[in-house]
């Protein structure tokens, strides 16, 4: 039997609340409201569309396996179309997502993962599954294999590098703020061997933001990201303009998750005092706010995005 769809007026107010990782993807909108309703065959049509665009392949695939209603229709699918390559890599994600969530053991995942993935063997997102997984609860050596598989298929995967950039900003957060901490090294290769108009060029700013919060939360910097003082030292300070000068040279208004990088772009340059240059990075961002990196270290993103685009535009 067919399980049944969401309450559409609960779906409705949870949707309002959260931040939606969809983004500005109208196709990726629409067809995670046809899923809730059982129509999994807008899925699919979208995937095709998709193509082997890997980084919005796992965007998408990413967004639509975060719904609690994915995995029950990913198994009607699989049903339909045992040998469906989408369908398999749609349900292993979304057994990872159950499994962040407390809702599935991680074997189960890990299996649904490495099966999909001997269906689909070009494809990084099933890695993608793994690594996100790994990233929350597995080991070291886990952690970079998976990451290793993904890079094999897709060198300069977004949301893979950003898995790990955050993974490593968390350790060795006991010895307090170290300018020569392997995050920053990471962040710094990978930008330098990515073409020189790939966003991974964003990744410094990336990790920036991410050991800050690890130090935050424990206590080696300020909570107020502003007065902290971690972005207007001489190195972060070159770090961000690389960045912005890099994003006015090459901006891609349709990469998938750019707005991710925006946002870590925008929050970088509040926290220098550079309220022209937020300002037009506020322009681009528009509504579309996320909570990494305005949630940091335990803040509410919504107000404090709000209140530092208010500032940045003269609107406060």
């Amino acid at each position: 039997m067919s399980p049944p769809p969401p309450p559409l007026g609960r779906a409705r107010r949870r949707a309002a609340q959260a931040f939606d990782e969809a983004l500005d993807d109208a196709e990726c909108v629409a067809a995670r409201t046809a899923l809730a309703q059982g129509r999994w065959q807008h899925t699919r049509s979208l995937l095709v569309r998709t193509g082997d665009d890997w980084d919005r392949r796992g965007h998408r695939l990413t967004v639509l396996a975060r719904e609690s209603y994915c995995a029950a229709w990913a198994r009607e699918w699989l049903l339909a179309e045992p040998e469906s390559g989408d369908a398999s890599v749609l349900l292993a994600l979304a057994q990872v997502r159950r499994v962040l969530r407390g809702k599935e053991k991680p074997a189960r995942a890990r299996e649904a993962c490495r099966a999909a993935a001997e269906l689909v063997p070009a494809d990084p997102t099933p890695w993608l599954g793994l690594l996100l997984l790994e990233c929350a609860q597995g080991g070291e050596g886990d952690v970079v294999r998976h990451f290793e598989q993904v890079r094999t298929r897709y060198a300069d995967h977004h949301h893979a590098h950003h898995l790990v950039v955050a993974w490593l900003a968390e350790r060795r957060v006991e010895a307090g703020p170290d300018p020569l901490h392997e995050v920053y090294d990471f962040a710094n290769w990978a930008a330098e061997q990515a073409p020189a108009d790939s966003p991974l060029a964003m990744l410094p700013v990336v990790a920036h933001a991410e050991r800050y919060r690890t130090l935050a939360a424990a206590g080696h910097q300020g909570a107020d990201p502003v007065a902290s003082g971690h972005w207007v030292g001489r190195r972060a300070r070159q770090v961000m303009k690389a960045a912005f000068d890099w994003w006015l040279e090459w901006e891609h208004d349709g990469h998938p998750r750019r707005l991710v990088d925006l946002n870590f772009l925008a929050h970088a340059r509040v926290c220098e005092g550079r309220g022209a240059e937020a300002a037009a990075l506020f322009h681009r961002i528009g509504d579309h706010v996320t909570a990494a990196p305005w949630s940091y270290p335990d803040r509410d993103a919504r107000t404090a995005f709000r209140t530092a685009r208010a500032a940045a535009l003269g609107t406060a």
